[in-house]
């Protein structure tokens, strides 16, 4: 049955990655907009540039997978840490539904952390750049 469902792998890479490569792009559309909301939230605001690499870099190679489990860690960390900086603590200082949403946002960032991880843990599948000798590379 496992390997019937290995068609499936790509296709949660492609899933996984499209939040990542979708906002990479949406910040580069407005990254003074979003250099301005990074600011807001206590750091400097030209952490929009390596934000917009991560995510468009970590999201390209889940899509390939190419690199698959480091991109996939990396986006982890990168995913909670945003979580935690721009959903979780400004969730603390919410009433109502605005703590609510940033409760569920916070959520859904470690929800997508744990898809990432499966990735590190289980390699990239098929259909992956990664495999192409027939071996998937260990993360280290």
């Amino acid at each position: 049955m496992a390997q019937s469902l290995s068609h499936l792998a790509p296709v949660a890479r492609v899933l996984l990655a499209l939040i990542f490569i979708l906002s990479g792009f949406q910040k580069l559309a407005d990254p003074a907009g979003m250099a301005a909301y990074i600011a807001s939230g206590g750091l400097p605001g030209w952490l929009v540039w390596p934000t917009i690499l991560v995510e468009i870099v970590g999201g390209a190679a889940l899509v390939l997978g190419l690199q698959a489990r480091v991109a996939a860690l990396a986006l982890a960390g990168f995913t909670l840490l945003a979580g935690l900086l721009f959903h979780f603590v400004p969730a603390l200082g919410a009433e109502g539904m605005e703590a609510q949403m940033q409760m569920i946002m916070f959520w859904k960032n470690v929800s997508i952390t744990g898809g990432l991880l499966f990735i590190v843990a289980h390699g990239a599948g098929a259909w992956a750049l990664d495999n192409r000798d027939g071996a998937q590379p260990a993360l280290a």
